[in-house]
């Protein structure tokens, strides 16, 4: 795995289930979930915020409760 500068969310718990976010080569956004580390998941800085801003309009809360 790329020794990425990965960085926590602020809003993960300290023990498990913790998200990290780093930059990847040509520009990519970078995803991993602590529980398995060595899947990532990348996609474009315009896409991720994208994502960002749905959640935070509470777009996607919908999916958690069936």
């Amino acid at each position: 795995m790329p020794t990425d500068n990965w960085r926590k969310s602020s809003y993960s718990p300290n023990a498990g289930n913790c998200v990290y976010v780093a930059t990847g080569d040509n520009h990519t956004v970078r995803l991993r979930e602590s529980d398995v580390p060595d899947t990532i998941l990348a996609t474009t800085p315009a896409t991720f915020g994208v994502f960002i801003r749905a959640v935070k309009a509470g777009d996607l809360d919908r999916l958690s409760t069936g």
